[in-house]
């Protein structure tokens, strides 16, 4: 019988700043199924995440659907958007990480995750939330435990947050970020690779007016922009359909 893999989620599943040859975006899931299927030629894939999506969006439109498609392996990464809104409820997010995650290991699935790298390092001006994505990389630690689930602990894996590895955007890994986020969870399932995700990266120079520089284009290209969006109630998600709402051979 062909293994079924199912990813649920945010821009990060969807594969944002990963783009690929038709302009679609690939990303650490796609990626994945490719390693999986090396060692499953008849792999099933179905990836329903959606970029702006918030973690109870993805409990009550993505769960569902992916409980219904009986998957061998799931991989659930949310949390990320709840924790940039302006009001950050720790509690509701435990509970519908939860609830994702008990629902799934419920199904049968072997699920999936990551913890979020150190956000500061990417973007200085993050260190502002780093209380909050403690918050949520505790919750997800505390998946492993209650539920089964793989985390996979980029927190505390220096070159997670290195910034060769993400966009410019300071949200998404870039294709090798991307590329690497699939190696660490294919090693966690225990997919044979070839290359190593922790291999180091050269040192990046930080003087304080490039660093100043850099925060100043950040905030005027994408903080405003996005802060402004959100402002209006709009998401970048609004008009996006997930990529491949079926079970497909990859």
């Amino acid at each position: 019988m062909a293994l079924r893999y199912v990813a649920i989620g945010d821009s990060t599943v969807e594969g944002l700043m990963d783009p690929g040859h038709d302009g679609v975006y690939v990303g650490w899931a796609d990626r994945l199924a490719g390693h999986l299927k090396a060692v499953h030629p008849g792999l099933l894939y179905a990836n329903l995440g959606v970029r702006g999506r918030l973690a109870p969006e993805v409990r009550e439109e993505q769960l569902p659907l992916a409980v219904a498609m009986q998957p061998d392996i799931a991989v659930a990464v949310a949390g990320v958007n709840d924790v940039l809104r302006p009001r950050f409820d720790a509690d509701r997010l435990r509970d519908d990480l939860h609830a994702i995650h008990g629902e799934l290991a419920a199904a049968g699935a072997k699920v999936v995750t990551f913890t979020m790298p150190d956000m500061g390092s990417v973007a200085p001006i993050a260190i502002a939330l780093r209380p909050r994505f403690a918050a949520l990389n505790e919750i997800t630690r505390d998946l492993a435990e209650r539920f089964g689930t793989i985390v996979v602990d980029l927190d505390r894996e220096p070159v997670a947050s290195h910034p060769a590895l993400w966009d410019d955007d300071r949200l998404h890994g870039n294709s090798e970020g991307h590329r690497r986020i699939a190696l660490a969870l294919a090693e966690a399932l225990e997919v044979p690779v070839s290359d190593d995700w922790r291999a180091p990266l050269p040192d990046v120079p930080r003087r304080l007016p490039r660093v100043l520089l850099g925060e100043v284009r950040w905030v005027v290209t994408h903080l405003v922009p996005w802060a402004v969006r959100h402002t209006r109630g709009q998401s970048s998600g609004d008009v996006i359909t997930c990529k491949r709402p079926e079970l497909l051979p990859v």
